[in-house]
C-alpha cells in the first residue's frame, strides 16, 4: 500500500482521481499472500508479458513483411509454424508433467526424485527433438524431387532448431511450477522475438538476400542463445532453492501422466495451427502470408487465454493436492470469467483498428480482414470457458482430453480441406473458427458431467453437485 500511495502523491489530480479505484481494486492481488491473490498476480503478469510480446510480434511481422514481400514471408510463416509444432511435440508432455509433479514431489520432500524429474524432461525432450529433425532430414532426401527448391534451406534450417525448441519448452514449464512467471515467458515470447529481428535486420544490413532462409538463419541463432540463457538461468535458481545432489527416478508414474498430456498437448497444438499448415498445403506462400498476417493479428486476443492459462495450470494442482472441491468450482469459473471479458474487450478494439492493422503489412493483406472478423468469433467462444482442458488434465482426465481433442482436431482438419478448394482463405478462417466453437462446447460438457462444474463465463453460481473426487491417474 505504500507504494500506491507514494504514486497517488506523486501524480495530476485529475489522473489520480481516475487511477485510484483500479490502483485500490489491484493492490489485494499485488500484496495478498493466499494462493488466489497469488494465482490472480501470476495471471497479472503473464498478462503484461502477453501484452509485451503480443506488440513486439505484431511489430517484428510487420517488419518481416515488408522486408521480405508476400511469398517470402509467406514461406518463412509457414516454417517457422511447423517448427514451434513438432519442436513443442517433441517434449513428449513432460514440459507439463513437470507442472504436476514438481509441486508433488517438493511438498513430500522428495527433492532427490524432483532432480530427476528435472534432468529426465530436459533429456527426453532434446533427444526426441533429435530422432525427429533426423527423421525430416530423411523425407527430405528422399522427396527432394518434389519439393520445390524454395521450400528446401528454411526446412534445413527449421530441423536444427528443433532441440532447443523443445528444450525451452521444458524449461518453460519448470519455471511455471515453481512459479517463475517472468522466468518461464520473457524468453520464448519477449527476448527471442527481439533477437530474430535484430539478427535479421543486421543480416539485411550487411548485404544478405531479403528472403526466407535469411529469415530462418536469424531464428534460429536467436533461438539457440535464448534457450541457453534460460537453460543456465533456470538452472541456477533450481540449485539454489533445492541445492546439488543425487537423483532419483520414477519414471512409470512421470510417463503415464505425461504421454496423454503429449497426445493432447500435440493434438491442442495441431488444432491451433493446423489452418496454417493446410493453407500452406493448398495455397501458394503468398496466400498463406496474407492467412497468417490475419491470424496473427487477432491472436493478439489470445493472448488474454494464455495468460490465465499460465496461472491456472500450478493452481488447479494445488486444489486438486488439498482436495477442496469448492474452491475448485469457485476458481475454475473464476478463471473462465478471466478469459472472456478480457477477450472480449480485446478482440473488439483490434477488430476496429482491424485493415489499418493489415495495411501495415502490406498493400495486399488488407484482403484478409474478414478473416479475423470469423477467427474472432472462434475466439470468443473457447474464451467463454476458460482453460478446461487444463482442469481436465489436472483433475486425471488425460484420456478424456485426448478424446476430445482427437474429435476436434479431426473437424478442424475436415472441415479445413472441404472448405478451403471451395472458399479459400474464408473457408480456412471458418474451419477454425467452428472448430473452436466444437472445443467450446465439448469442454463444457465434459468438465460438467465428470467434475459437476458448470465450467462458463455467464454461470451465476459455481456448482459442485454431484463433484466427483479427481483421481489423478486418469
Amino acid at each position: 500500500m505504500t507504494v500506491i500511495e507514494t504514486a497517488e502523491k506523486l501524480i495530476p489530480l485529475s489522473l489520480r482521481i481516475r487511477l485510484v479505484p483500479i490502483a485500490r481494486k489491484l493492490a489485494p492481488i499485488l500484496s495478498g499472500s493466499d494462493e488466489t491473490a497469488r494465482a490472480q498476480r501470476m495471471a497479472l503478469i503473464a498478462f503484461v508479458i502477453r501484452v509485451i510480446s503480443a506488440a513486439i510480434a505484431f511489430v517484428s511481422q510487420i517488419i518481416m513483411a515488408r522486408l521480405m514481400g508476400e511469398f517470402e514471408y509467406g514461406i518463412f510463416a509457414f516454417v517457422w509454424v511447423l517448427v514451434v509444432v513438432f519442436g513443442n511435440l517433441s517434449c513428449l508432455g513432460l514440459h507439463t508433467a513437470v507442472i504436476r509433479f514438481l509441486a508433488h514431489h517438493a511438498t513430500r520432500g522428495e527433492i532427490e526424485l524432483l532432480r530427476g524429474l528435472n534432468w529426465t524432461a530436459r533429456v527426453l525432450a532434446m533427444l526426441a527433438a533429435t530422432v525427429l529433425a533426423a527423421s525430416g532430414f530423411t523425407v527430405l532426401q528422399v522427396f527432394d524431387h518434389i519439393i520445390p527448391d524454395y521450400w528446401m534451406v528454411p526446412v534445413i534450417l527449421a530441423l536444427f532448431t528443433l532441440p532447443m525448441i523443445a528444450l525451452g519448452d521444458v524449461l518453460d514449464g519448470t519455471a511455471r511450477a515453481n512459479g517463475w512467471t517472468v522466468t518461464a515467458l520473457s524468453p520464448t515470447y519477449i527476448i527471442r522475438p527481439l533477437l530474430i529481428l535484430a539478427f535479421m535486420l543486421i543480416a539485411v544490413w550487411l548485404g544478405q538476400p531479403r528472403a526466407a532462409r535469411t529469415a530462418m538463419e536469424a531464428a534460429l541463432a536467436a533461438t539457440y542463445l535464448t534457450t541457453l540463457f534460460q537453460f543456465i538461468r533456470v538452472t541456477m535458481r533450481l540449485k539454489r532453492l533445492h541445492g546439488r545432489g543425487s537423483l532419483a527416478f520414477d519414471l512409470g508414474p512421470w510417463m503415464r501422466f505425461a504421454f496423454p498430456l503429449f497426445l493432447v498437448d500435440g493434438i491442442g497444438f495441431l488444432l491451433t495451427n493446423s489452418d496454417v499448415v493446410v493453407v500452406g498445403l493448398y495455397l501458394p506462400p503468398d496466400q498463406v502470408a496474407v492467412y497468417y498476417a490475419a491470424a496473427k493479428s487477432i491472436a493478439l486476443v489470445q493472448f488474454v487465454y494464455f495468460s490465465v492459462k499460465a496461472a491456472a495450470a500450478p493452481r488447479f494442482s494445488a486444489i486438486m493436492a488439498a482436495n477442496d472441491q469448492t474452491a475448485l468450482a469457485s476458481f475454475a469459473v473464476q478463471a473462465a470469467r478471466w478469459s472472456f471479458w478480457p477477450a472480449l474487450a480485446v478482440g473488439l478494439t483490434v477488430l476496429a483498428l482491424g485493415e489499418f492493422l493489415l495495411a501495415l503489412f502490406g498493400p495486399g493483406f488488407t484482403e484478409g480482414y474478414i478473416l479475423m472478423v470469423i477467427l474472432f468469433a472462434g475466439i470468443l467462444a473457447k474464451s467463454s470457458v476458460g482453460p478446461g482442458e487444463v482442469l481436465l488434465n489436472m483433475a486425471g482426465r488425460q484420456t478424456l482430453c485426448v478424446a476430445l481433442y482427437t474429435f476436434v482436431l479431426a473437424c478442424n482438419i475436415g472441415l479445413n480441406i472441404t472448405l478451403i478448394p471451395h472458399f479459400g482463405l474464408s473457408g480456412a478462417a471458418s474451419a477454425t473458427a467452428l472448430a473452436m466453437i466444437i472445443e467450446a462446447i465439448l469442454l463444457h460438457v465434459a468438465v460438467r458431467l465428470t467434475l459437476g462444474i458448470t465450467l462458463f463465463a455467464f454461470a451465476a453460481n459455481p456448482s459442485t453437485a454431484g463433484v466427483e473426487r479427481p483421481d489423478h491417474h486418469g
